[in-house]
């Protein structure tokens, strides 16, 4: 049962870090000017806050326990790499371009 429940809360952290990739890589996009910024930001500040993220919940709030996935470096793939990796593509592929929205004239 133990297992059964890191298992689960191991999917569910990695769902929230694809979610806070995304989020980050959207926000990154509305608010840099220049086209690589967005690029080098996403690829320098988002692995950190989800790498502190993951140290947070797997290390005070013990998410995963009872899985045992063999190495460290698996971990942080699954944790950081995977969430950046899939919160960019959903954002590149499945969001419209911050161009081709219409917002509300605010005058």
């Amino acid at each position: 049962m133990l297992a059964l429940f890191g298992f689960v809360s191991l999917v569910a952290l990695v769902a929230f870090h694809t979610l806070i990739a995304g989020v980050a890589n959207r926000f990154f996009r509305l608010r840099l000017n220049t086209s690589w910024g967005s690029v080098v930001y996403t690829l320098v500040l988002t692995p950190m806050l989800l790498l502190l993220s993951m140290l947070v919940f797997t290390g005070v709030l013990n998410v995963g326990v009872g899985i045992n996935l063999g190495s460290p470096t698996l971990v942080v793939a699954l944790l950081v790499g995977l969430p950046v990796v899939l919160g960019a593509a959903i954002d590149y592929l499945y969001v419209p371009p911050p161009d081709d929205v219409e917002l509300p004239d605010t005058n």
